[in-house]
């Protein structure tokens, strides 16, 4: 699965390199749009030309050898509800989709947000949050693992990827929004005049608190704002592509559902 020609595409986290899932983060290399797109932008949200962001999923669906037609995909509002889906589209209102059915991705888009990938391979069961700021001290992340629970997941055999995200040398904020925050995930440094969030280590704390184990939680170290594989919204003004994180369940029949 993990090649060098899918590597052109996507970063394939290693805690889901295993027979039963497919997962991934898309990079920003390798597809069809053009200027400030250019050219794996998998965003239908921004002012790229809807043909190329398709093109640039099946380029990317393609490389892990799932169909592109069998992808639901959250439709973000920075918010906390959680989804259960199984079937296809788009799924307006909500930052985190979950789902036992058998090769169907669940996707969110992303452009300095994090991408909180989750499994629970024994029950059958995986999930895809959306966890920028504002989701993040809402409670998208808790809310998704406890509904992942109540379908009878259990958070000791969960395993989760926190994707490149804006990294806390890179998240400046105000202190409106540092206190938001609990303060160990707030950095401050006599060279910089206002606070920095760590978002990445709130998430990967608040995904331990529920019951994960820390060697099954995976965190890339990669920022989206620095890192010239991925699209940031932050460092191009707006004006910019989006990455994509999915997960699906893949070789299992239905009837392994509960």
């Amino acid at each position: 699965m993990n090649t060098s020609n899918d590597r052109q595409f996507v970063a394939v986290p290693a805690i889901f390199d295993r027979p039963g899932l497919t997962a991934g983060f898309s990079k920003r290399h390798g597809g069809t749009s053009v200027g400030q797109y250019q050219s794996l932008n998998v965003g239908l949200s921004t002012g790229d030309d809807p043909a190329a962001v398709l093109r640039n999923r099946e380029l990317l669906f393609g490389a892990l050898h799932l169909d592109p037609s069998r992808v639901a995909i959250a439709g973000q509002v920075h918010g906390a509800a959680v989804r259960y889906v199984e079937s296809p589209g788009v799924y307006s209102g909500f930052d985190a989709l979950i789902t036992d059915v058998s090769d169907l991705a669940v996707a969110i888009t992303a452009a300095d947000c994090a991408v909180v990938l989750v499994a629970e391979e024994e029950r059958g069961i995986v999930g895809a949050i959306h966890s920028g700021w504002r989701g993040t001290v809402s409670g998208i992340v808790v809310n998704t693992v406890e509904e992942m629970e109540r379908r009878g997941a259990d958070p000791k055999r969960m395993r989760a990827y926190v994707s490149p995200c804006i990294s806390a040398e890179r998240f400046e904020v105000g202190e409106e929004v540092a206190a938001l925050f609990p303060s160990q995930f707030v950095v401050r440094r006599d060279e910089w005049r206002r606070p920095h969030i760590d978002l990445r280590d709130y998430i990967s704390a608040q995904l331990i608190s529920m019951g994960i184990s820390l060697p099954n939680v995976e965190v890339s170290e990669e920022c989206t704002y620095d890192h010239p594989d991925y699209f940031s919204y932050r460092a191009e003004s707006g004006n910019t592509g989006r990455m994509m994180g999915f997960i699906a369940l893949t070789n299992r029949s239905d009837r392994n559902r509960r």
